[in-house]
This record gives structure tokens, sequence and C-alpha cells, in this order.
């Protein structure tokens, strides 16, 4: 049995099918149409769902939403009726838009799937699923456990903004729900507006500047912006906040609080007092997360955890979660924002509507590693490649491995393109940018002249599984990305001399100074043979020529952009930046052998993300 669940309408549009409850597979709309975050329906990305499977929409079962759109529109006008007449001009802005699609996105998504196949009748079998559940779901079922306590916690979803389910087996049960406008996601983004960054994208670059900084206004966080309780439970005081009313996260009542207007994206330089408010809303983020993970724990005494929602991306926080919560295992969903929300709904539709059985395989998820995208055969590379006009070589496996560890061990940047595209918004070794993380330039080079992005933006290393706990202090698996250990001390150099700000950018801290970030921290990728064996072979092969079983790996795209997709996109973003060599399937290509009538320059737009 197929069953069809999709995301989108408001950000992250994905779909997801699974057949007979095994994810068959999973994209986000962005990666089809190459629109960041793309909110329009995810047809791109059911048509490839459909393809993958060598299916018609005809012979799926259901199609599932993740959300119910007549309660998020009770919210709106909700909302809009308590804080009248403030939020006027907002309410009328989106009045219009509800009232002809999203009021009645039954009747939208059902012609959007009848002009995929005209002759299905699949929309007279259209599910809704909450938003919430849809989080909860995307967790607990693709997770390694048969019983589990779950946490979602994000902006906002109909009404929830955080809720606290027990799982077992195939049932979810939800115990515990916080509702909007008191929202741990929309504290977060309130100091992502405010320190100039784009709210539903940026929040990442808020945790990845807190290290930088000093928590020197958590105190001033927590005594007028939220009143915490101890099972984790919080209230915000929103007489700060414009998220009510407009499409203003702050108001001058919360940039009195500390002193200056929100930062000018583009325009002002990120100061120290920027770095110590990220590290303030980061250590106060881990702070809340930690509370309701214990409560979590005393109320299901569950030994394991499961974790989705946007907040849930949060890798500092979640390895604070899982170093202190009680859990013996916490497990994140990859996708965990809207996106994973389309799999989840599918999870609901599988096992809550269809009663299906669930089975699991304890220590093992079943997420196939994310790799549930689209994937070309290397004729298919050859006849793009061809056409362009470009200069490739092809190469048997082992001297593709050969020449690219040689490359990357000269400190060459290599656009690296294999295999099945990841599902989530971490590349995992198939659409990703790889380089030596010994380098200590390389974090500057990809920033600056690959990515076109912020200078203190950190990158993951990947590490072969197995030589892990030689360079990291945890030896947990992570194969997502989802967490951060420490670099081991005896790889690390301690006496650095005391600097502040984005000088500490410039200190080499430890063997692996392109992924040690300034408090020694690394968000860790643990990559196994049997999950990725070519990549797993060309990290080992890099280990035999340098010793070092790691590597650089960020994501294939640069700054504004999603992650590439397919080989015309991999090829437009090796050309047009400073990438040194692209290895696509079993082709491999130099930068400097690139007719020059092929070059489209560096100097395109880049958007803010």
């Amino acid at each position: 049995m197929y069953i069809l669940g999709i995301s989108g309408l408001y950000h992250d549009s994905a779909a997801a099918l699974l057949d007979d409850g095994v994810i068959k597979a999973a994209a986000q709309e962005e990666r089809f149409t190459r629109k960041k975050q793309d909110a329009s329906f995810p047809k791109h990305a059911i048509e490839y769902c459909l393809q993958e499977a060598g299916i018609r929409l005809s012979e799926v079962e259901h199609v599932i939403f993740y959300d119910k759109p007549f309660l998020k529109f009770e919210r709106l006008f909700d909302t809009y009726l308590t804080y009248a007449p403030r939020g006027f001009k907002s309410f009328c802005l989106s009045l219009p838009l509800w009232l002809k699609e999203k009021l009645f996105q039954k009747n939208l998504i059902r012609k959007q799937l009848l002009a995929i196949d005209k002759h299905s009748n699949c929309a007279d079998r259209l599910l809704f699923s909450e938003h919430h559940l849809s989080h909860a779901a995307s967790a607990f079922y693709p997770s390694p456990f048969q019983e589990a306590a779950i946490l979602t916690l994000d902006g906002v979803g109909e009404w929830a903004t955080t809720t606290l389910a027990h799982g077992v087996g195939r049932e979810i049960k939800l115990l515990k729900e916080m509702q909007f406008p008191h929202s741990l996601g929309l504290l977060y983004s309130a100091f992502t507006y405010y320190l100039g960054f784009k709210v539903n994208s940026g929040e990442y670059k808020v945790m990845g500047l807190a290290p930088y900084g000093e928590p020197k206004y958590a105190d001033s966080i927590f005594n007028h912006l939220i009143d915490l309780k101890q099972d984790g439970s919080f209230r915000l005081d929103l007489t700060h906040f414009n998220y009510c009313t407009s499409d203003r996260m702050t108001n001058q009542r919360f940039a009195d609080l500390f002193g200056s207007p929100p930062r000018q994206p583009e325009v002002e330089a990120l100061t120290q007092k920027h770095m110590d408010l990220a590290a303030s809303i980061q250590v106060v983020v881990e702070e809340v997360m930690l509370r309701l993970a214990r409560f979590a724990r005393y109320e299901t005494d569950a030994k394991h955890l499961c974790l989705a929602g946007g907040v849930a991306l949060n890798c500092v926080a979640n390895s604070k979660v899982l170093r202190h919560a009680g859990f013996k295992k916490v497990w994140v969903q990859p996708a965990a924002g809207d996106a994973g929300g389309a799999l989840g709904a599918a999870y609901c539709a599988h096992y809550l509507y269809a009663n299906k059985q669930r089975h699991y395989k304890d220590n093992r998820d079943s997420m196939q590693a994310a790799y549930l995208g689209p994937s070309y055969i290397a004729t298919e590379v050859q006849q793009y490649l061809d056409e362009v006009g470009a200069c490739y070589d092809i190469y048997t496996r082992d001297v593709l491995l050969e020449k690219t560890a040689s490359a990357l061990a000269e400190g060459k940047a290599i656009g690296w393109f294999q295999g099945r595209m990841e599902f989530g918004p971490r590349a995992l070794g198939n659409r990703s940018i790889i380089a030596d993380p010994r380098s200590p330039d390389m974090q500057k080079q990809l920033n600056l002249k690959i990515k076109f992005r912020e200078s203190f933006r950190p990158f993951a290393p990947s590490a072969l599984a197995e030589d892990a706990e030689e360079w990291f202090e945890s030896g947990c698996e992570n194969p997502y990305m989802l967490f951060v250990t420490d670099v081991k001390k005896e790889k690390c150099f301690l006496d650095v001399a005391k600097v502040t700000g984005l000088q500490q950018l410039d200190l080499v801290r430890s063997m692996i100074p392109a992924v040690t970030h300034v408090d020694y921290s690394a968000r860790l990728q643990t990559v196994r043979h049997a999950a990725n064996p070519l990549y797993y072979d060309l990290i080992a092969a890099f280990k035999a020529k340098t010793g070092c079983p790691l590597l650089i790996n960020t994501s294939f795209n640069v700054r504004g952009e999603p992650i590439v997709c397919s080989p015309k996109d991999a090829f437009e973003c090796f050309m047009h930046t400073g990438l040194d060599y692209l290895v696509i399937e079993n082709c491999l290509l130099e930068k400097v052998r690139q007719p020059a009538n092929l070059s489209v320059g560096s100097n395109r737009e880049h958007l803010l993300d």
C-alpha cells in the first residue's frame, strides 16, 4: 500500500512516499525549483516520489497533508481579535490569501493532484494530520525505539508550539501541549531577527555565532522575556514582541531592553554585543530544552527520547539533552523541520489511520541514512556534460577514489556528487563540498570564496565511525550531524592566545582547525561503510594518505540557494565558485581545464539566507 505525505504552502514544502510502511522516496520542493525553502505545492517532489516508485498517482491509497488549515486559520483570526485593532494591516494583507487559497486547501490540493494525474481518485481519500502530530510521527516511527518520549518544538503549527507525547509500538499519545503565542521557536527567531538574520532560515547562524560570545544577557532574558518553570513550561512577556501583529518579530521595548535597534543585515557589522546576545539566547534555549526533556523522562518513564520540529535542529542544545536529561539514547529526525512533516504525515496515515503493525529494528533507524532523493546514472551525467561542452575524465571506482583523495591531500576543495540526494537540511556525503580539515585556512576559504557567506560559519567533520573515538570525546553514533562533541584534548592546542570576537577565527586550535569551533567542539558526522560505501572508502583513502580519518563536509550549495539536486545544478555551482574539482558519479572535472566560455563567473547575486 502506497501512502503519499505532503507538507508545504507555508515554507519547506516536501513530499514523502511510503510503500507498506517503508520509505520509498522523500524530497523537498526547493531542490527542484531552486528556490530556497520553497513554500509552493510540492508538485515536483511528488512527481519525483512517484517516478522513484515507478507508479502513477492513481496507485496511491491515501494522500495526507501535514497539518489542518482550518485550525491554523482559527488561530490567525483569534489572534487578530485578541490584539485588535493592532495588527489590522497585517491581518488585511493575509486575509485575501487565506480566503482564496489556504482556507480551502482541500480543494487546492485536489486540483493540484488532478493536474499530476487526471485519472487519479486519491484526492477523494485525502487526509489531514495535525502539525505537531506529524512532527512526532516523523521522529518516533522511523526511530530504533519500541517505546520513547517524544518532544516536538518549533515556531507554531496550528496552535501548538511545544508538545510532549509518548510513543509505544504503533501508538502515539499526546500528554502535554504549549500553545501560541508562547513559543521557544519564535523566541529564538526573535533573536534571529534582532541580530539581522533571516527568520525561519538564519537560526543556525545564531547557533554558530554563539560560541564567539559570552551569555551576558541570559539573566535579562530570563528576567524580562521568559518565565520558565522547573518542568520546562514557560510563558513569554509578549509586550516585547510584535510577531502576533506584524511581520516584525520584536518591538521598541525589546530594543530598549538590549540598548539598540535591530542590526541591519548586510550593512551593520557584527559586534561583540551581537555575539554575546547569540550566546545568551543559546544558553536560554538549552536550559528550556533540558528542563522539558527531564520532565519528559519523569512523565513517561521512557528510556529513550525522540525529537522533531525546527528547534530540534539546534545540535548544541540536542547535545545538552543527550548528556544531561537522563535518557539512555536520543534520536532526532534528520529532516526535523516542516519538510519532515510530510514523512510524519505519511506515517500517521499508515499506523494511526490504516492501523498497520509497526516493525522496528533495535539500534537501527529506518531513515536509510536520509539518502531518499534523486540519483543519476553515469550515462545521464556524461550526456549532460557533453551537451554543455565540459571537459572531464571517466575513471573506475578505485582510480576515482585515489585521485580525489590525492587532490584533497593537496588542499583542493571538491564538489562531491554521488548517489541519492539527502532528505533534510544536511548534506551527508552525497551532495557535499569536501576538503582537508587539517588546513588552517580552509574554513575562511570555503566560507568566503566558495559558499559566499559569513566567515564565522563553522564546518562539520565526516569521520570514519570506528576512528571517531580517537579524535572526539563522544563515542556515540551521529550519522545525521545533529549533535556536537568536543575534539579530544590531545588533538587540541589549549595554550592559544586569548582574543575575543571574530579574531578567534585566526587561531589554530587543534590538529583539525577547519572543523574545530572556537569552543573546541565539532558537529560530527560518523560514517559507516554499510550506510555509504563510496563516501566511507573516500575518507579511508584520505586517511591512508594523511593519517587523518576525516574530511570537511559542508552542503553543496552557495548562500541563498538550495543544495544541488541534479548534474546541471552541480556543474553550475562548480563553475561559479572557487571549487577546484567536481566529482560527479564516475566523472572528474578540474576547474582549470574547463573551456573559458563555460565560466559564469562568481559575481552573481547571492540572496540572504
